[in-house]
């Protein structure tokens, strides 16, 4: 039976609750900022949108990418910039706002969850947002030869990062998309032993020479299931500041890069698409 697309408000939260084509989403509005909500898919946290202040990012992981986006370039300077994973726009939004006349293709595969956010939450209209409702690596083929000054992949179906997302292959393509010396970030989730996030790395240091990663202490020691931000280029990545911002955020994050980054990889081996599984899912309790 086909799922009913009538949406639901809960009249004493407000709350917009829909199904989408990756299941059921919810858009809460934030009770501290008055037009702020966040997107919730089958109950895991997706993003965190204010549409009074864009360059306002609420969620650990997506401020880092905020860090990744503020550093690629002197500050203001337009970029084009290719978001694998749309969520409910939230990069786009900051990098329209910090980085006015930007242009920007958002590849999102669940066009239920794109109609959504755009009725609910619309974009600014003068923004310079592109919005394809494919999968990731087929939108990522469409983006012409040498374009991107960044590729930010922030890709989850069922809380799990799809398999042919997490091989060289899939970086073949996204080193294609990117000018010369541009940047690929990309957020990803794993926990002990950590058998995932290695494997990541590994397969990065295969197709980029410049590699770094911020995450919590606690998920680098392995203590716990968290997030953590891949960045990768064939320049100098600009690490000392990127370790200042990422240890002044409110949740205080770690960056390794050069020796001690590929030591952590243990002796993983890079991931090819014959090879490839999703990232693991998350325990329940993450989410509780």
């Amino acid at each position: 039976m086909a799922k009913s697309r009538n949406t639901r408000r809960e009249r004493d939260a407000d709350i917009v609750v829909e199904p989408v084509d990756g299941g059921l989403a919810q858009l809460v509005p934030d009770r501290d900022r008055a037009r702020a909500w966040t997107l919730l898919i089958d109950g895991a946290p997706q993003s965190h949108v204010d549409l009074d202040d864009p360059a306002h990012l609420s969620f650990e992981y997506q401020r880092r990418l905020g860090h990744v986006i503020d550093l690629v370039a002197p500050p203001g300077k337009p970029l084009h910039v290719v978001h694998l994973g749309g969520g409910a726009f939230t990069l786009a939004r900051y990098v329209a706002a910090t980085r006015p006349r930007s242009t920007q293709q958002v590849v999102e595969r669940d066009a239920a969850l794109v109609r959504l956010v755009r009725r609910e939450l619309p974009l600014d209209p003068g923004a310079r947002i592109r919005v394809r409702s494919v999968d990731a690596r087929e939108g990522l083929a469409k983006v012409p030869d040498g374009w991107a000054d960044l590729v930010l992949a922030d890709v989850f179906s069922g809380a799990r990062t799809p398999a042919h997302l997490t091989s060289t292959e899939f970086l073949d393509e996204v080193r294609r998309a990117l000018k010369p010396g541009g940047a690929y970030a990309a957020n990803l989730a794993d926990g002990p032993p950590l058998a995932h996030l290695r494997g990541q790395i590994a397969t990065a240091a295969a197709r980029f020479a410049e590699l770094a990663l911020v995450a919590d202490p606690t998920v680098l020691r392995g203590k716990r299931f968290g997030n953590a931000v891949l960045v990768a280029s064939e320049l100098p990545l600009p690490t000392a500041e990127l370790t200042r911002r990422a240890a002044s955020d409110p949740h205080p994050g770690r960056v390794e890069h050069g020796r001690a980054l590929t030591d952590f990889t243990g002796g993983a081996i890079p991931v090819v698409d014959a090879s490839a599984v999703a990232s693991p899912a998350p325990p329940p309790s993450v989410f509780r």
